[in-house]
Formats: structure tokens, C-alpha cells, sequence
């Protein structure tokens, strides 16, 4: 019993930890490293909207007439009382083709053990709150959850959450599209050393 509290301990400040450790490695990153960085997040990027407009097709439609659109890949891990995961995504604007890396980093707490991996998407139907999002970032609070309704939208939001005017919400998990979007204290916010 011992050796598996002091197991559970150490797991645990390892998952406290992801995103401390990232911080001072990615600010010593060569040109080389930084690229490869950003070409992995691309490719992230790429297989999640792939995987969005597999579980919602109308999906592909709202993406296509927003303003801008980001994805993240979180890695979670959540042990007996706290958890912690962190991720990396990109930010595009679709008017402009620019594209700004970012981060987030959750923190949770309840009773429970397991590893969640999950994929987010954000559209923004006008530019301002795009740009909000990424220069200002964005925090949620506690445990909160928001349904996936279409807000008076039809069927385009199919799937997706709304979070305030002009944002939507996706999240997928690794079975396909979540029916509920959960927002755990999770914060996003400019990638410093990839942009």
C-alpha cells in the first residue's frame, strides 16, 4: 500500500509539473527544433479537423464561413484528488492566413484516476473575438459543463457548445465527438517561443 501511495505521489507531480517543464525547455529550442515544434502542432491541427468533420459534417460548413477557427490536442491525467494537462494548438485567421501558435493548461480536482485525451475547436464568427482570443487568451472556470445546443442556430452548430456572442465550442474525444463540453479551469494563451 505504501509503494503505491508513494507511486501515486510521484505521477502526481509529474502531471503538475507538464506544464512547468515545457516552459524553460522550449525557451532554449534551436530554429530546427522550433520548426519541427510548429510542423507537429500543423499536423495536430490537421487530424483534428479531419476527425470534426468525420463525427459532424455540418461542422465543415461552420468552419468554413467563420471569421477564424482554433484546435488543441490536451494530453489530461487525473489522479485521486487533483490532475493536470496541458496542450498545444494553433489559431487561424482565416481572412488574413495568419496563424498564431498557442497554448493551454488545465487544472482539476474531484476524486477520481485516469488518463483523457481530448481535441478542442474554437470557431469565431467575427474577427474581433478571434483576435480577443488571441491576444487577450481565455480562462474557464471550475467544473463547469455546456451543453451542446444550437443556441437558435439550426442544425449548422450541431455538436457545438456556445461558449459567449460569436464563440463556439467542439470537443472531441478519442470515441468521436463529446456531448457536452467541459470546461476544468482550463487557460489559453499565445505560445511565446513558437510564434
Amino acid at each position: 500500500m505504501r509503494s503505491m501511495m508513494t507511486a501515486l505521489a510521484v505521477a502526481l507531480c509529474a502531471a503538475m509539473g507538464l506544464a512547468g517543464v515545457g516552459g524553460d525547455a522550449a525557451a532554449a529550442m534551436s530554429a530546427k527544433e522550433k520548426d519541427k515544434a510548429r510542423a507537429e502542432v500543423q499536423k495536430a491541427s490537421k487530424t483534428t479537423l479531419n476527425q470534426l468533420y468525420k463525427a459532424i459534417p455540418n461542422s465543415r460548413k461552420v468552419i468554413e464561413d467563420a471569421a477564424g477557427y482554433a484546435t488543441f490536442s490536451n494530453f489530461g491525467m487525473k489522479i485521486l484528488f487533483a490532475g493536470s494537462g496541458s496542450g498545444k494548438g494553433v489559431a487561424v485567421n482565416k481572412k488574413s492566413g495568419k496563424q498564431t501558435y498557442m497554448k493551454m493548461v488545465e487544472v482539476q480536482a474531484g476524486l477520481g484516476f485516469g488518463v483523457k485525451k481530448f481535441r478542442v475547436i474554437w470557431v469565431f464568427a467575427n474577427e474581433s473575438a478571434l483576435n480577443q482570443f488571441i491576444h487577450s487568451g481565455w480562462e474557464t472556470g471550475g467544473q463547469a459543463t455546456a451543453g451542446a445546443k444550437a443556441g437558435g442556430k439550426g442544425d449548422a452548430y450541431q455538436g457545438a457548445a456556445s461558449v459567449s456572442p460569436g464563440v463556439w465550442v467542439y470537443q472531441l474525444t478519442e470515441t468521436g465527438a463529446a456531448l457536452e463540453v467541459t470546461a476544468k479551469g482550463t487557460k489559453y494563451y499565445k505560445d511565446d517561443d513558437l510564434n
